[in-house]
């Protein structure tokens, strides 16, 4: 006898169809309604959310040869004059965005400065015994190698500090040894007193593969010296996951919450993981050495396929909610599509942006 609860998997809608229309112009006004439709949200704390959207809009700029947003700057400068709060690992996301636009105008590295110091000091800042740094005390999450870990680099390459880009990849390892399923090579989305909840949820992987690709990016710039044995390690960790994922994908390109279609939830589709999946997928051709042709394959159909749900108001829809980590699979069944969420479209910028870039590249479909 089964203990399964199907209803909601039985009552999915069915998919919508993938964009057809990736040109550079049709992305450029997708981008731009997702933008503007993020600001109308009001973007109102120094948290995880705004930090994703604020990367997603810089990524989004920077394919179209541009500068940082002038709204972007203007978002850290406030943000910054007012007070930074800084109490959890989420409050690092922001962090990534300001180091991206201090590149530009320097006097944006202040708050950079604040997360940093916040990270080495805070007693709230733990790790697990094999150094990953906790998501809450006793867990460690995919989140955080996004969250965290991408403010690292950036720091790191800001700096001029191969130390902070080392501890950047070194946080991506041992997330992999607590979170990286040894069979399929997915990931799960975290850990609980200590034990792996094998729950492979989307967005999770979204997280790890875009903070992966993020640091093979920093790697291939020679601004700082890396360990190339802690590239290769992330390297082939990336190659496990994204093939894995490519495996699984369907053929309208969008996965199901949790992507190793766990009956509870098959079916029931999530565009935010799709679309950062995706763009994680076409970022790689440029960092994984002999790239297999399947993820840039996957990656296109799952930034058609997430695209395809950016409606008329420019709101990527069938994101689901901010998502702590579940005991139980039925837990990240949770779809909204009665609101906006900041971290659906921001990724949905990040998939705009690497898809841009890739047509730029002359990378085939």
């Amino acid at each position: 006898m089964s203990a399964d609860d199907l209803t909601s998997a039985r009552q999915a809608a069915p998919p919508l169809p993938p964009l057809t229309d990736l040109s550079p112009a049709a992305l450029i006004d997708i981008g731009e309604r997702l933008t503007t439709r993020t600001w109308q949200l009001g973007l109102p704390s120094w948290f995880w959310g705004e930090g994703i959207c604020l990367l997603g809009m810089i990524r989004f700029a920077q394919a179209r040869k541009l500068p940082v947003p002038a709204d972007v700057v203007g978002w850290l400068r406030r943000h910054h004059e007012s007070g930074i709060s800084v109490t959890h690992v989420n409050n690092l996301a922001p962090g990534a965005a300001a180091l991206l636009a201090a590149a530009e105008l320097p006097d944006l590295a202040a708050s950079a400065a604040e997360l940093g110091r916040w990270l080495r000091e805070s007693p709230f800042a733990t790790t697990a015994p094999n150094g990953a740094l906790e998501h809450w005390p006793g867990g460690v999450w995919a989140d955080t190698t996004f969250m965290a870990g991408v403010f690292l680099g950036h720091l790191g390459e800001y700096h001029r500090d191969p130390g902070l880009v080392a501890h950047f990849g070194d946080q991506l390892i041992a997330h992999a040894e607590i979170l990286q399923d040894p069979v399929t090579g997915l990931f799960a989305h975290g850990s609980h007193a200590g034990q792996t909840i094998w729950n492979f949820w989307g967005r999770a992987n979204a997280w790890c593969a875009l903070s992966a690709v993020e640091f093979l990016e920093l790697a291939g710039r020679a601004r700082v010296a890396i360990d190339p044995v802690q590239v290769q390690r992330i390297s082939e960790s990336l190659t496990r996951q994204l093939c894995a994922l490519s495996d699984r994908q369907p053929e309208h390109g969008v996965w199901s919450v949790l992507v190793d279609d766990q009956p509870e939830n098959a079916g029931i589709l999530e565009t935010s993981a799709a679309a950062g999946i995706g763009a994680a997928m076409l970022r790689a051709a440029d960092v994984l050495p002999d790239c297999p042709a399947k993820i840039v394959r996957a990656g296109w159909r799952a930034v058609a396929g997430a695209l395809g749900y950016v409606d008329a108001t420019g709101t990527l829809t069938r994101v689901s909610a901010g998502t702590v980590l579940q005991l139980i699979p039925f837990g990240y069944s949770v779809i909204r599509d009665d609101r906006a969420q900041p971290w659906g479209q921001g990724l949905a910028l990040h998939a705009v942006a690497a898809a841009l870039q890739a047509v730029e590249r002359g990378q085939v479909r």
